[in-house]
């Protein structure tokens, strides 16, 4: 895929949820923005890596 940074911006539309995860070792952490930046989860929620 050769997308340019603008061409990746134009395809955030009112649609779209953004997620951002951050990966460990045994615990993972996620949380969720709408496509305006705006928080749509309180607090990061946690989920394992025990599969």
């Amino acid at each position: 895929m050769n997308f340019t940074q603008n061409k990746k911006i134009r395809q955030v539309t009112e649609k779209t949820m953004v997620v951002g995860i951050d990966v460990g070792s045994e615990k993972h952490y996620f949380r969720a923005f709408d496509w305006r930046g705006i928080e749509l989860t309180k607090k990061p929620f946690c989920f394992g890596n025990s599969i």
